[in-house]
């Protein structure tokens, strides 16, 4: 069968660095076929060539057997190429409609007028299959997130594409709008369209795809087909090296370094008490809404309480952020690129933040000093490359995290507060995490993790709370963390 997508030997470099060294692969009609490895690899770099974005050095692309030039994204479009990114490339406050026909308006009156009624209408028909209850008048801002993924898709199709690559589509996802994300990519291979799916979500690359390409080090390292290859044996591959097995050390002691006492925010957050040790790792698992994010940002200062307080080692602590930095707390925020980093500025500045005075003197930064101690927190946690001036924008998003991990170290910070420490971030940096997480409580410092992935969650914690409308429901102890119990803690009961 000719493959519906071949890359030969594609290269590219940036100045004397080489991202890519002939990477081929091929993806047949009707296949989801997996792009895996760790940040860094080049999957993006390939996809940005695949998408005309970046023009590869060497090499060829074909489609259906026939050779193509994509110099341009709309080169691309015109090949049958589309692309769903993880932050989606939409206007929020224009409808549906208008979204899916961006660049492409039907017009009226000799092209004088934008012809709403028939856009409507041809949005309606292209999502019939794939949603039909997506109203197409509504902005798209009222969405969720797998809705507007999947208006994309519409507006894939629309343009007729034949391959369509899907970069960390489930990031932002809940396990019941992945179940309909399947069921739709299903609807598009029984139409014939080939599927590039980008995750590091390795339960949902072996529930989707049947073939894989890994990437490391912009090089192919295996194409693996995926119902006969292990989990572990595609990681290894990703990582280049065999994995430690998983395991957690418990090192919470008695002493109370943290204590909520009645934290309240409307219904977001009602009448949240418990306490936080030394050396311990509390897990914090519910279902989207639950609370768990609303209940750190209570405690980081980011937002105002209602009623309740706080206490670190039995001293109250005023309210808001700056307060509760001082105290010694320290929030690793689930929205990474948004709340946790300032992306043009180097790490260096994305470091000394919450701790500039400490690099001060006499309203001065002493950047040689904040040099040596941003490179040699780096170098504790693993920054690759470390290149302490580089803007923190241009790393991988575990290298991020690391920074930002990095900078509440700078800090003295004694209690950490990780929201989705994971998200979007590859397998090897996730490994890195863990220990990361791990150190700091071999160290005595307190953590809280909140988490999505109950396999997460189970993995680093000591104890589980478990949230649900708001509420804690459920404190789990040793022998009481699983996924059943968790679960049943999490779910409203009928």
């Amino acid at each position: 069968m000719t493959p519906r997508l071949s890359l030969t030997g594609i290269d590219k470099s940036y100045g004397s660095t080489q991202v890519l060294h002939g990477v081929s692969f091929a993806v047949q009609p009707g296949e989801v076929h997996g792009l895996l490895g760790e940040n860094g690899a080049g999957k993006s770099t390939l996809l940005n060539v695949l998408s005309g974005v970046i023009r590869a050095d060497a090499g060829v692309i074909e489609i259906d057997g026939k050779p193509v030039s994509i110099a341009s994204p709309r080169e691309a479009t015109a090949a049958g190429i589309a692309m769903i990114h993880q932050e989606l490339q939409q206007v929020p406050e224009l409808s549906v409609a208008q979204n899916i026909f961006l660049g492409g308006a039907l017009r009226r009156m000799g092209g004088l007028l934008v012809d709403r009624a028939a856009q409507e209408a041809e949005a309606q028909r292209l999502l019939a299959p794939l949603d039909p209850g997506i109203d197409v008048t509504a902005p798209v801002r009222t969405l969720r997130v797998a809705q507007r993924q999947i208006v994309e898709m519409a507006k894939a199709l629309r343009a007729n594409a034949r391959i369509i690559a899907m970069d960390e589509p489930t990031s932002s996802l809940t396990p019941n709008e992945f179940e309909r994300l399947v069921q739709v990519v299903a609807k598009l291979t029984a139409q014939g369209v080939s599927i590039i799916y980008v995750s590091h979500k390795m339960d949902e690359v072996f529930r989707l795809c049947r073939q894989a390409t890994i990437l490391r080090d912009g090089r192919r390292v295996g194409q693996v087909p995926i119902p006969e290859t292990g989990v572990r044996q595609v990681i290894e591959l990703m990582v280049g090296r065999e994995l430690a097995k998983a395991s957690h050390h418990g090192f919470a002691t008695d002493k109370a370094v943290l204590t909520v006492q009645g934290l309240s925010r409307g219904r977001a957050v009602q009448d949240a008490s418990f306490t936080l040790h030394a050396g311990e790792v509390l897990g914090i698992a519910g279902l989207v809404g639950a609370g768990r994010t609303e209940l750190l940002r209570l405690i980081a200062g980011v937002d105002r309480a209602d009623a309740g307080r706080i206490l670190i080692e039995g001293q109250p602590v005023a309210a808001g952020p700056r307060a509760r930095i001082r105290a010694g707390l320290g929030l690793v925020p689930e929205e990474r690129k948004r709340d946790g980093i300032i992306r043009h500025r180097p790490i260096t500045t994305n470091i000394g933040l919450p701790a500039m005075r400490r690099f001060s003197r006499l309203g001065l930064i002493r950047k040689g000093m904040l040099r040596n101690r941003s490179e040699d927190l780096m170098r504790e946690v693993g920054l690759r490359p470390l290149d302490v001036s580089r803007a923190i924008g241009s790393f991988s998003g575990g290298n991020q995290q690391k920074a930002i991990i990095g900078r509440w170290l700078a800090a003295d910070t004694r209690i950490f507060l990780f929201d989705e420490p994971t998200r979007g971030i590859d397998v090897g940096a996730k490994a890195e995490i863990y220990d990361l997480i791990e150190r700091l409580a071999r160290e005595g410092r307190a953590v809280i993790v909140v988490s999505s992935e109950l396999t997460e969650v189970i993995r680093v914690s000591d104890r589980v709370l478990v949230m649900r409308e708001g509420r804690i429901s459920a404190t789990l102890g040793p022998g009481e963390i699983n996924e059943a119990t968790i679960a049943r803690a999490a779910i409203p009961a009928s």
